[in-house]
């Protein structure tokens, strides 16, 4: 993901872009690889009309998968944990500095 989020692939890509950047990686590990990206989420697949090709985009920027992929963690905490969870998250927000609850305020209203 690196490699498509710095613009080192360029988008849309097909799995030969990926290989051809990691030759040492077979062309079915980089195939597996990329589908299973798309399958987190983590790329967008569109299959060519008449043809086996796929082509691939980024599904969004690295802030927009850490903040997907911690929302989802915390979800998964709550469900499990129930008020537990809470009462943790609430301990650990109590220790943050005022530039910290700025800067989550800032995160929680996008």
């Amino acid at each position: 993901m690196r490699l498509v989020w710095h613009g080192r692939i360029r988008q849309p890509f097909v799995v030969w872009d990926v290989q051809a950047r990691m030759p040492e990686l077979a062309y079915t590990t980089v195939m597996t690889t990329v589908a299973r990206l798309a399958e987190k989420g983590l790329l967008t697949a569109e299959r060519v009309p008449n043809q086996r090709s796929v082509l691939y985009h980024a599904a969004g920027s690295p802030t927009d998968f850490l903040a997907r992929a911690s929302q989802q963690r915390v979800e998964e905490l709550v469900r499990l944990l129930g008020d537990a969870a809470l009462a943790a998250f609430e301990v650990q927000l109590g220790k943050l500095s005022e530039d910290q609850r700025r800067r989550l305020r800032d995160m929680a209203g996008r």
